[in-house]
This record gives C-alpha cells, structure tokens and sequence, in this order.
C-alpha cells in the first residue's frame, strides 16, 4: 500500500489506540491464571491477533462479546505442535518461556522482521531450566521441549526486558518455590513495572523485587485465586499516542483521550519531551490538549523508551536547533536498524541526523521537502513519516505503508478524522 500524506492542519478530539503492551501480557496472564478473565477495550493491531492465537493454541478458549474478550483457561495445554507468534517481538519473547512448559516438543516460529531478530538468550537460559532447545543458529525458528522447570538462574537484561517478562510470567505458572532470576543491567525498566502490575491484577504469583536484580519467587504455595473471575481493562496505548501527541505539536490543536497519566507504560516520557519543546500542552487524568506553536531544540534520553525515537525525529524536525537523543544502541534489533533508517528516510525530507555513539543529533528547523519515502515494514517508520507530512512544502508519498498494521492499524483513518488529507492506494 502506498500513503500520500498532504500538508494538513490537524484539529478534533481522537481516542488512543489500546495498548498493545498492555493487550498481549493480559493474554498471556489470562492463560497463567486458571478459570475466566474479561478483557475490556481489547486491541486489534497484528500483535494482538497474533497473541490471541497463540494462547488459543495452548489451550484458551474466547469469545468476542461487544467489544470485551471473555477467556476461560485450564492452564497450559497445548493443542498443537507449530506455534506462529506474527512479527510480534513482545510475543515470541514473552510466549516462549510459557511454551516451554509443555512436555511435548513443540516448533515456534514467527513472520517478516523477526525472523532476521536475534533469539540466541533462549539458547543459554532455557537448558539451565530442563528444556531442549534448538534454534536456526541463533534465529527462528525454535524448537523447544520442555517442560520448564524454575531454577535459580542469572540473566543479561540489556537486550530485552521482553525476555525477563516471559520468564516471570513462566515461574509463576509452575508455581515456582524458593528461586530467584539474579538480572544483570535490565533495560526498560517501566515495562517490567508493566508485566508485574499485570500479574498481580490477575492474581498470579508474584516475585519479590530487590531493586530489579532480583526477582525472587519464595516458598509459599500460590492459590492462584483460581476460581476469581478477573477483568482487566486495556490502557490506552501510549506509544501510538506518541504519534498523535506530536502531530498536535507540529500542526494541530486536539485532544487526545483514553490516556492514563500514571501508567507504567515506558513511552509516557513523550510528554516530557513535548513540555521541553515548549509546545502547548494541558494535561488531566484521562485526556491531553496539545497545540502546535514555536517548537524548540531538546535534549532527551531514550535508553528506557527506544520506541519513540521515530515521533521524537518527527518532531525534533520541526524544532529550531539541534536535537539530541540519547540511547540509539537500542535501536538495532528492532523491525529495522531504526537509527539507520531515520537518517536515510528523514535525510530524503531534507533533515540531517547524525550518528556518534549512543547519540543522535536531528538539525531541525529547515523546511521539510516533498518526496517519496518508505517505511522499511517498519511500523513506527511509516507513522514518523506521516507526521513529517504535515508541514512539509509538498507531499510525502509513504512505500509500504500498510507497516502501520502492526501496532495501530486505525492511524490513517485516525489522522485523517483530525483533518489531515490522506490518500491511500494499493
């Protein structure tokens, strides 16, 4: 699909996306916990499809009532011996543990940019917790058998917390006595503030914490809570929201609603940004007004929040100076080399981003030309690019946009309903 993204003033209210952060670990939580759980304001982007597949694969039952998702679990039983986990990176980090506490050996694969992603930590970790492992050197797909067993075990958290999320979300399964995962150097820490709030909302057990090196399961046995029926509420997603947020600072005046200021969600820090920008910005419990005016150079570390760096160029474009973002090493194993990427997509625009070290340095303040760009299959590449339109000198034609479908498959349409002008063609 192509996009063509004209010059636009943006204006309207518009409900965040759900949060796909939030959407696959309460799936994943719903399968732990035995009995039923009710999901409201369920997500519909292609990871969250890939997640309710996958845990109907190990044994969930759904129905999809008016918009809430009734799932009733037995614990973890697979009925199948292929598990797809989409291009989801939180999936196939998060669902592995939990598939390897099956006996049986069962092939987990996945689709596009995942299968160039690194999965060689499964490799060290899961044979010191009694699973086979084989993967394609390094890469999908996996083979596992299991079953899984808790053990005291030591992890790298600079590569992803996702890992650390599935194998917290496993021992609670098993029902893990007097173990601790020691973790090295986590990342993304607020996404871990994430998968433990998750867990205790669905009643699983739960480590104690010592700083985030230690997770420590103790010896009590977990009751599960098994026959509570558990309803979880969806957040809003603040990593789609990012992009609607900037587009307001670049050339809008709306509302943005659905947001909860005291979310764990990592991507929150967008709004520290936008403050420093010196754009508009009225925040409330559940809803932020943002309006476009004379944006300015900031500074700002993304090293917990690698996601935004696509809307931060976008609107680190529109800012008088330069702008300087820390964390790009993040940036590697992500549906593209992002940091790559948005220099090479941003510089067709007529914006130069450098690169030197963990930094990026985005000259802003230039007026942004049109021209033909492409979102890699990258969805938060299509997204940026977007928002790069809306004060450009011309339009922005946008290759592979149906990248979008990933994470927020309603952003055209949502920025179309502010006033944007957006043409589709397939």
């Amino acid at each position: 699909m192509i996009a063509t993204i004209h010059p636009s003033e943006i204006k309207g209210t518009i409900q965040a996306p759900a949060s796909k952060s939030s959407m696959q670990r309460a799936c994943a939580a719903a399968l732990v916990k035995t009995g039923t759980s009710i999901i409201y304001n369920p997500g519909y982007s292609n990871d969250d499809r890939a997640a309710l597949q996958v845990i109907q694969q190990l044994g969930a039952t759904i129905q999809n009532e008016n918009n809430r998702l009734i799932i009733a679990s037995k614990g973890i039983n697979a009925n199948t011996q292929h598990i797809n986990c989409g291009e989801s990176g939180l999936g196939i980090r998060m669902f592995t543990a939990l598939i390897a506490l099956n006996p049986t050996s069962i092939v987990i694969t996945g689709e596009g940019s995942l299968l160039q992603r690194p999965m060689d930590f499964f490799d060290q970790i899961l044979p010191q917790l009694q699973v086979k492992v084989q993967t394609n050197q390094g890469k999908l797909p996996i083979e596992v058998t299991g079953p899984l067993t808790p053990s005291n075990i030591t992890i790298d958290g600079t590569l992803s917390s996702q890992f650390l999320t599935g194998l917290l979300m496993a021992y609670a399964a098993a029902d893990a006595k007097d173990v601790s995962i020691k973790v090295n150097n986590l990342k993304s820490i607020p996404y871990i503030d994430l998968t433990l709030k998750v867990m205790e909302h669905f009643f699983l057990k739960i480590p104690h914490n010592d700083g985030y090196h230690n997770f420590y399961f103790d010896k009590t046995t977990h009751t599960n809570a098994q026959n509570t029926m558990v309803e979880y509420e969806v957040e809003g997603d603040w990593s789609g929201a990012a992009f609607l947020l900037v587009a307001g600072a670049i050339a809008g005046n709306i509302t943005v609603n659905g947001l909860d200021i005291y979310s764990t969600q990592a991507d929150k820090a967008i709004i520290q940004a936008l403050i420093d920008t010196g754009c508009i910005i009225s925040i409330e419990p559940h809803q932020i007004h943002i309006q476009k005016s004379n944006l300015r150079a900031f500074h700002f570390n993304a090293t917990d929040c690698p996601d935004l760096f696509p809307p931060l160029v976008a609107l680190a474009a529109y800012c008088e100076g330069t702008t300087v973002i820390e964390g790009t090493e993040r940036l590697t194993h992500k549906e593209s080399n992002r940091a790559l990427t948005l220099q090479e997509e941003f510089g067709k625009l007529g914006i130069n981003i450098q690169l030197q070290d963990n930094l990026m340095m985005i000259e802003g303040g230039t007026e942004l030309q049109a021209a033909t760009v492409s979102s890699r299959h990258d969805h938060r590449i299509a997204m940026a690019c977007a928002l790069a339109a809306l004060k450009a000198n011309g339009p922005v034609v946008i290759q592979s946009a149906e990248a979008i479908n990933k994470s927020y498959p309603d952003f055209y349409h949502h920025i179309s309903a502010l006033g944007a002008v957006v043409s589709l063609h397939h």
